[in-house]
């Protein structure tokens, strides 16, 4: 069984930074992808950043330059961090990771920007 779990958010003002964290129960190198999704209130979720073996990161739009996926190999873990935040950034953040056919997703974490 793969668990997924993030931590990190909270609330923070406009322009203010946020590291997310994704810790995962396998090692990074036994999943195909991972990514950060994010869903805001009345909103579908969508994807803010992936990274994959086979691939360079890819980013929305609305977070390029702002945003940066990166792994701890050693820690099985998967950071998000986010800078130059925007109100238009609040949403729960979701770390999901891919292996074999499977989607794994943990239970998400609040990011709150408001001043």
């Amino acid at each position: 069984q793969v668990q997924v779990v993030e931590s990190g958010g909270g609330l923070v003002q406009p322009g203010g930074s946020l590291r997310l964290s994704c810790a995962t129960s396998k090692s990074i190198f036994s999943f195909v992808a991972m990514a950060w999704y994010r869903q805001a209130p009345g909103k579908l979720r969508d994807l803010v950043a992936g990274i994959s073996s086979s691939s360079s990161p890819n980013y929305a739009d609305s977070v390029k330059g702002r945003f940066t996926i990166s792994t701890d190999i050693a820690k099985n873990t998967v950071y998000l961090q986010m800078n130059s935040l925007k109100p238009e950034d609040t949403a729960v953040y979701y770390c999901q990771a891919r292996q074999g056919d499977m989607w794994y997703s943990g239970q998400g974490t609040q990011v709150t920007v408001s001043s």
